[in-house]
């Protein structure tokens, strides 16, 4: 009990205490400022390249869990 106490605390501290960092290079940053048009196909491709960067990890861990769940029941 005192570990997950101590656990939880450690992961609240380390959000809690996050700020904004700016971690776009110039180049990036322009392109996805001008992107409000539908005619600039760069940002269009930044922005599904974040989207298929964010989307990864969360397929990778719902398949994850789905094959732990399927190995747990059979035993």
């Amino acid at each position: 009990m005192r570990k997950s106490i101590f656990i939880f605390s450690i992961i609240s501290l380390l959000i809690l205490s996050s700020y904004n960092s700016f971690s776009q290079c110039a180049m990036c940053r322009r392109v996805a400022e001008s992107g409000h048009s539908n005619e600039n196909s760069a940002a269009r491709g930044l922005n599904k390249g974040i989207l298929y960067l964010l989307a990864i990890p969360y397929v990778l861990g719902g398949v994850g869990a789905f094959v732990w769940y399927k190995n747990r029941k059979r035993s």
